[in-house]
């Protein structure tokens, strides 16, 4: 579980989803949140052959999903609002939305994975990530939908709650991020941290939805949504299921909970999973509930048709393995990408991870370009491999050559 615990608030974020429990290794390893530097580009165009990506491996990876993360990028390139976030560096709505039809294309186009390869050599230009060393080196880690029990209204068994966005909650009307608490004469304050959220009562009245423990709410924000089951048992099959999602989030800076609880030695570096956590929880939960309070960053949310869920940061629904959480601040939105890093398999195994996705999403741990975060998907399985994604890797951004534009 290394990789949930160490990162999504894919605060989807999911979108939240994306902070990983530790956000980053501990302090002896690489910065990989280290930001970039103003006036710099997150994206460098690649002009050695060596560095470009393996484009003909990457031909056998498709699937319906990732046909399906494509027209969900697609419906946001509809929206009127998608315009906001464009021209991106000199990449115009434009322009974006016809790569993201011309990549839909060749994808669909029974090339051999030589021919896809030369087509998009030909038709793009292809960026690589600087990293968080300048080098291109990316920390990939992974997010993913968790399910728990809950109820609509507390009981002696349900007692605390997932809060909606509260009316006072300022953000950036264009980005989303968030500036504060506002105040009656109408400008910001810092907005109170999560212990003084839980602490003092301060949204009562505003719940949304009640869970059994604590730490069931800590894992729902730090995930950024989560499938609630509504019935007696886990296994009521007949039982109301509740989708909840990302709806907002503090200005309060994130510290990730694997992070404190190795600084604290509570667990060593190399054995901090989900296992752990839940461990040292049930052993001492006060002292690991003062631990989550470190992490000032406090989430909100909102119920969805399940339609529409789980949503990523974009406003559409995410795909397992198919969309990327990323900082949305230094990389532009929707379009594709190609993720070359390694990942785990359910015997916890590793192995290559080379696909095309989309970035459709961002998190509260998300912040620098030698970041990106992973949706694994829904449930224990997800779980799994959420929690085991942490690799270097390489992360690359596809932009339509200016003479191909009008053909879309």
């Amino acid at each position: 579980m290394l990789g949930v615990l160490l990162g999504c608030v894919h605060c989807g974020f999911i979108g939240c989803a994306s902070t990983p429990l530790l956000q980053s290794p501990v302090a002896s390893g690489p910065n990989y949140a280290r930001p970039l530097r103003p006036g710099l580009s997150a994206l460098r165009l690649v002009t050695d052959p060596a560095r470009l990506p393996d484009l003909a491996g990457a031909a056998g990876s498709t699937d319906p999903g990732l046909l399906e993360a494509f027209d969900e990028s697609l419906v946001w390139f509809a929206a009127p609002s998608s315009r906001r976030h464009y021209p991106f560096e000199g990449i115009t709505h434009e322009q974006a939305r016809a790569g993201l039809l011309a990549m839909r294309e060749l994808v669909t186009g029974g090339r051999s994975p030589e021919q896809f390869r030369d087509a998009v050599l030909q038709r793009f230009d292809i960026y690589e990530s600087v990293g968080y060393d300048g080098s291109g080196t990316v920390l990939f880690t992974g997010y993913y939908s968790p399910v728990f029990r809950a109820r609509r209204a507390p009981t002696g068994e349900f007692m605390y709650p997932l809060y909606m966005r509260p009316q006072d909650l300022a953000t950036d009307p264009e980005s989303g991020a968030p500036l504060g608490r506002r105040l009656a004469d109408g400008t910001t304050a810092p907005y109170a941290t999560r212990r003084q959220i839980e602490e003092s009562g301060m949204l009562a009245g505003g719940e949304l939805v009640w869970l059994a423990d604590p730490l069931d709410v800590y894992m729902i924000h730090v995930n950024g949504s989560a499938k609630l089951r509504l019935g007696q048992t886990f296994k009521d099959d007949d039982a109301e299921v509740m989708y909840v999602g990302y709806a907002g989030k503090t200005d309060r800076p994130y510290t990730g909970l694997g992070r404190s609880m190795v600084e604290e030695g509570l667990v060593a570096a190399d054995e901090i999973n989900m296992t752990a956590v839940t461990r040292e929880y049930r052993r001492d939960p006060q002292r690991v509930i003062d631990l989550m309070y470190r992490n000032e960053s406090y989430v909100f949310f909102t119920e969805y048709d399940e339609s529409a869920w789980p949503a990523g940061s974009l406003g559409v629904t995410v795909t397992a393995k198919r969309s990327l959480a990323t900082d949305k601040k230094i990389y532009p939105r929707g379009g594709p990408v190609l993720v070359d890093t390694s990942s785990i398999s359910f015997a916890e195994e590793s192995r290559p991870f080379l696909q095309l996705m989309l970035d459709q999403d961002t998190g509260g741990a998300i912040q620098a370009p030698g970041r990106a975060d992973i949706f694994m998907g829904i449930g224990p399985g997800a779980e799994i491999l959420a929690g085991g994604q942490f690799a270097e890797g390489r992360l690359y951004y596809f932009v339509l050559k200016p003479e191909y534009v009008d053909r879309y």
